[in-house]
């Protein structure tokens, strides 16, 4: 009895197999080309700002729009967008920061009150390089 449930079983796996294997591909309808990409991914940032005093290694001003980024060279400019408002300002990296888990970029004061951000504390921003793109220049985010 073993032996013709084992032959059993062998057959239907081979019936549904073959019954798989000449079917034939259907042509799908052809759908919405896609935009067209020349292979560069967008160079940005996204996650959450907060703002802070200052660093006591420069001597920015109050007023001066500087920010502290985790691995971004001193001296690199930076579009900040506020994803919520779309306010966007200009701030030039002179710290290393943010330690608050889950922070992407620590602002000035005065970069968080023309965000209009600062009464909150934090918000949702996107970070991209400042200046001309696709200057060459690989990504500094990645």
């Amino acid at each position: 009895m073993r032996g013709v449930r084992s032959c059993l079983t062998w057959s239907l796996l081979l019936l549904a197999l073959a019954g798989c294997a000449g079917q034939p591909q259907q042509a799908s309808a052809p759908g919405p080309s896609p935009v067209p990409n020349d292979g560069a991914a967008p160079c940005r940032q996204v996650g959450m700002a907060s703002w802070y005093r200052g660093s006591s290694r420069d001597r920015a001003s109050p007023q001066d729009l500087v920010a502290a980024h985790r691995s971004l060279p001193f001296g690199t400019f930076v579009l900040v967008t506020a994803i919520e408002t779309g306010q966007s300002i200009v701030v030039r990296i002179n710290d290393r920061g943010p330690f608050g888990r889950g922070r992407i970029i620590d602002l000035s004061r005065a970069a968080a009150d023309q965000l209009g951000i600062r009464h909150d504390g934090v918000a949702r921003v996107q970070l991209e390089p400042a200046g001309s793109a696709g200057d060459g220049e690989s990504c500094p985010f990645q």
